[in-house]
């Protein structure tokens, strides 16, 4: 099959990638480690998993950011910029939807863009895939800190130059073969470089999506072999139990690539998984960030100014906080007398506009605050509904003068942005269940 490499744009940068088939379904591929689209097709196995793809779907595939045939970087970009890198590549390949299926590292960027854009998203598989990849209590399966501080090592000294590094772990059914592992380093080498492979591991370890996960409300298959060596079948059996009716297939076998060993079963599942008969889901709920903010002593400026003078400030106060919810690609969902209600599809770009608003409106005289929470959404005839615009007004409403608060679900979910937090506790909200950790935007990311 043809397979010509193309670019999308995605801010700017340039996403390398290339459209393989010619089906009646789009099928996105997001592979996990560092790749090169055009080094993929040169291992036997790699091609024909590729091709057996594509035989059924229209298949794209691409190079992340900082990876292989796409743009070098120096910092690999947040999970946000990655969204936008799927969507500029999907808007590239003109696919208005499309199947998205991620592998291991691809798994979490993949959820995150399902439950972002439900609409743009036919169905969501992960496989070999996880929510969260470090050690925690309640996740022992994770990496501990010890073994990163090893691997982090290891991919200094050893990546693209050690022929057997890693090898036992993504593909022990093709450790032995000299010519996989020859493949697989010069692979390593057309990735990325020693100091962006552990650059990449180092933000992987950092990824942790488990809040997110009952809100994708697509079809979701996840595989996973029982044996896999690099990451535990319990991460599968975790997504499976989280993300709502979800159907978990284990497979026998140790390899994690899914191009080594039985590849085949993987490609039977998908393939009956894409093209069987499915009820599709009314899409009534989305993932998003919200922005609560309001004029810190608007009462009594309002009394100081008097009626005429008041309502002038707050006509120049909606104005400057409309310009920037317009740079940030913000929805006005409603004023709220002194202040707005807007979403966001990123929630790195809800933060910065917030820091944005706030710094803007001293111009003007005044001060704002400012609360942000990342959740599910019920779009409802009247605008956007649900716990998350409860939990997200509550957290404004701690706010100081000119802080911006938000809560751990968001901090999370910046995780690469540069965007740095300090812990304002644990509160309860008033009208939502349990407690909640809160955290202060303390700085952004510099250009």
């Amino acid at each position: 099959m043809e397979r010509d490499t193309k670019y999308a744009r995605s801010g700017q940068l340039w996403i390398a990638y290339q459209v393989v088939g010619d089906g009646p379904i789009d099928v996105l591929w997001a592979p996990g480690y560092m790749s090169h689209l055009e080094q993929n097709w040169t291992w036997p196995t790699y091609a024909e998993l590729l091709n057996r793809l594509a035989s059924f779907s229209r298949l794209i595939i691409f190079d992340r950011r900082g990876t292989g045939l796409s743009d070098r970087i120096l910092t690999l970009g947040s999970f946000e910029e990655m969204l936008d890198d799927i969507a500029a590549v999907l808007d590239a390949a003109g696919s208005e939807r499309a199947v998205l299926f991620g592998g291991a590292e691809g798994g979490p960027m993949c959820a995150l863009y399902a439950a972002t854009f439900p609409e743009r998203t036919a169905a969501l598989i992960l496989g070999a895939s996880y929510a969260r990849r470090r050690w925690a209590p309640d996740y022992p399966w994770g990496i501990s800190d010890e073994a990163r501080i090893h691997i982090l090592d290891a991919y200094e000294t050893r990546w693209g130059v050690d022929e057997s590094f890693g090898t036992q772990r993504v593909a022990p059914s093709l450790a032995a073969d000299p010519r996989f592992r020859r493949w697989h380093a010069k692979a390593c080498r057309f990735g990325g470089t020693p100091a962006s492979a552990r650059a990449w591991f180092d933000m992987t370890m950092q990824i942790d999506i488990r809040r997110i996960l009952p809100t994708i409300r697509v079809p979701t298959l996840i595989i996973h072999r029982v044996d896999d060596a690099a990451v535990p079948v319990e991460a599968a059996r975790y997504l499976a139990e989280h993300i709502p009716e979800s159907q978990l297939v284990e497979l026998p076998g140790a390899d994690h690539y899914p191009f080594s060993g039985n590849s085949h079963d993987i490609i039977d599942e998908v393939e009956e998984f894409i093209t069987g008969s499915r009820r599709s889901r009314e899409l009534d709920r989305v993932l998003a960030t919200v922005l609560f903010t309001d004029i810190v002593g608007s009462t009594e400026r309002a009394a100081e100014l008097g009626d005429a003078r008041w309502r002038e400030l707050l006509a120049d106060h909606h104005r400057v906080v409309r310009t920037e919810l317009d740079h940030a690609r913000g929805k006005e969902v409603r004023l709220t007398g002194d202040g707005i209600f807007a979403t966001f599809d990123g929630p790195a770009r809800a933060v910065g506009c917030a820091c944005a608003i706030r710094d803007a409106v001293r111009a003007l005289g005044i001060e704002v605050r400012a609360g942000l929470h990342t959740g599910e959404l019920e779009l409802a005839d009247s605008g956007p509904e649900g716990i998350a615009v409860h939990i997200g007004a509550r957290i404004a409403a701690l706010a100081e003068p000119s802080e911006v608060l938000t809560s751990t679900t968001v901090r999370d979910l910046v995780v690469g942005s540069g965007i740095e937090f300090a812990d304002r506790g644990t509160h309860v909200l008033k009208g939502v269940p349990g407690e909640w950790h809160v955290q202060a935007v303390t700085s952004l990311r510099t250009a």
